[in-house]
């Protein structure tokens, strides 16, 4: 029996059918791997060598909130981080480490390798990716730049390092209003992808003029509003979380709405016990330990259990764990490559996002930074 074959699943996701805002897509399908689960006498062996490989490498780990809990704890306890995108992109950046170890999905890896060229970035698994950055293909994304070049760039993190070096701006969840504001204030028009949720919900907050490339998450893009209304009179005391690239009417229903840290922001200084959360489960574990005290209940998909893509938890997420982080640490093995032709391009949309967040943080002007940008 091929017990290879046993431990994938087939998972579906979205992709235009041609290089057009608003275009048609097509479902296309991809793979995830089902790790083992260990027991708890292996967990806490493979912790112990997890701990000792770090040292032993001059090597930190750089975890983001989707991943399972183990990788997240250790993680911290370790001298790494926990966080979204941006901050796991600024703090691989940053850190001493010559080898970061990044549990995440694949543009994460990439992320770090365009920032920390010399660096060795090592993942669990390297064939976990993104429904968005599978969505978006390099090659149908230059062709839709091509045919409107009097828009600026911008993309969402969930993407390639090629599809990155196409960009003029990069963008997490976390900035992309603050980014786009300061864009159609100094009078650019954009071009936006993947995530069509995302883009419009920007495009509602802050007006721009903005033409969408029709990509979707597959965990977010399955949270339904008639499901969360009845949640929500289920429990009328419960504030809503949501994270922006839901739907617009799920989105419609939330209290608050951002990224992963806003998330976790706002169920920490929000005047409530109950929270209903339309983002990745993984979340859940950062959550409850940041807020001890509070009840934190998932938002409800579409489908459940086989009839459900995503059941609200990212299977390339799914696919890091323990042994994956102790095998690459102790062999060296799946060690992020990305072009060196492509790393300077690709990082001087990062390198813009990153010097915007920071002045943005330390209350400098961020005006300066957006005129005379350049073209992709």
């Amino acid at each position: 029996m091929n017990t290879t074959t046993l431990n994938r699943i087939d998972v579906e996701y979205e992709q235009p059918d041609k290089a057009a805002a608003g275009a048609v897509c097509s479902t296309k399908h991809a793979w995830a791997r089902v790790p083992p689960e260990p027991s708890q006498a292996e967990r806490a062996a493979l912790k112990d060598k997890i701990r000792r490989l770090l040292k032993e490498k001059n090597a930190v780990m750089v975890s983001h909130y989707y991943v399972q809990p183990d990788l997240q704890d250790l993680a911290e306890e370790t001298g790494g981080i926990v966080s979204d995108s941006l901050e796991m992109a600024r703090f691989g950046r940053d850190h001493a480490a010559q080898t970061l170890v990044v549990s995440g999905v694949r543009f994460m890896g990439e992320t770090a390798k365009i920032l920390s060229p010399e660096k060795t970035i090592l993942m669990p698994d390297l064939d976990a990716t993104c429904s968005l950055d599978l969505g978006c293909p390099i090659d149908e994304f230059s062709a839709f730049c091509d045919a409107h070049p009097d828009r600026t760039v911008v993309v969402y993190a969930n993407t390639s390092a090629a599809v990155k070096a196409r960009a003029d701006w990069l963008v997490t969840s976390s900035c992309a209003l603050d980014i786009v504001r300061a864009l159609k204030d100094q009078g650019h028009k954009i071009l936006w992808a993947p995530d069509r949720h995302l883009g419009d919900y920007i495009r509602r907050e802050t007006g721009a003029d903005m033409l969408m490339w029709n990509g979707a998450c597959i965990v977010h893009d399955e949270f339904k509003a008639f499901e969360l209304e009845s949640l929500k009179k289920e429990h009328p005391n419960a504030k809503v979380l949501v994270h922006p690239e839901s739907p617009a009417d799920v989105i419609a229903l939330a209290d608050a709405v951002g990224s992963t840290s806003a998330i976790l922001k706002a169920a920490q200084t929000m005047d409530a016990q109950e929270f209903i959360v339309a983002t990745d489960n993984g979340m859940m574990h950062k959550l409850r330990t940041l807020n001890p005290g509070k009840v934190f209940y998932e938002a409800p998909t579409a489908g459940n259990s086989a009839t459900c893509k995503s059941c609200a938890h990212c299977p390339w997420m799914a696919m890091n764990g323990l042994a994956g982080v102790a095998h690459v640490l102790e062999t060296g093995s799946n060690a992020i490559d990305v072009d060196p032709q492509i790393i300077p391009r690709a990082r001087l949309p990062i390198d813009r996002m990153l010097a915007f967040t920071a002045a943005l943080k330390n209350g400098l002007p961020t005006s300066g930074l957006v005129p005379n940008i350049g073209a992709a």
